[in-house]
């Protein structure tokens, strides 16, 4: 493995032993820093899809979802922080606009 390498380790391991092998860890683990569990996209995703009344989630609205999830971090990056916090206070609402504004728009487009 390459010394500046991401590990996604979703599997909640020992993320301490993956950073003696990676630049950049990521876990499902609360006490380290990039923990990404379904917690963090999930309550801005469904709240546009709520405010949108989207019948279905579709591909768009999930990419409008992650680039608004990354967004959140914007200039801040750092190894300790690749993910925002799910106590980021900015996150729901940073994901909820996003994601109905693109279902909005979509719906729009199958109108006659």
């Amino acid at each position: 493995m390459a010394g500046r390498a991401i590990v996604f380790a979703l599997a909640n391991p020992d993320p301490a032993a993956a950073g003696r092998h990676a630049g950049i860890v990521s876990t499902g683990r609360s006490d380290f820093p990039n923990q990404i569990t379904n917690v963090l996209p999930f309550p801005g995703m469904f709240r546009g899809l709520l405010d949108s009344g989207a019948p279905r989630v579709a591909a768009h609205m999930l990419l409008a979802a992650a680039r608004a999830l990354a967004d959140v971090v914007g200039e801040d990056l750092a190894p300790g922080r690749i993910v925002p916090s799910v106590f980021d206070e900015a996150l729901v609402p940073a994901m909820a606009e996003p994601v109905a504004g693109t279902a909005k728009a979509a719906d729009q487009s199958t109108v006659d």
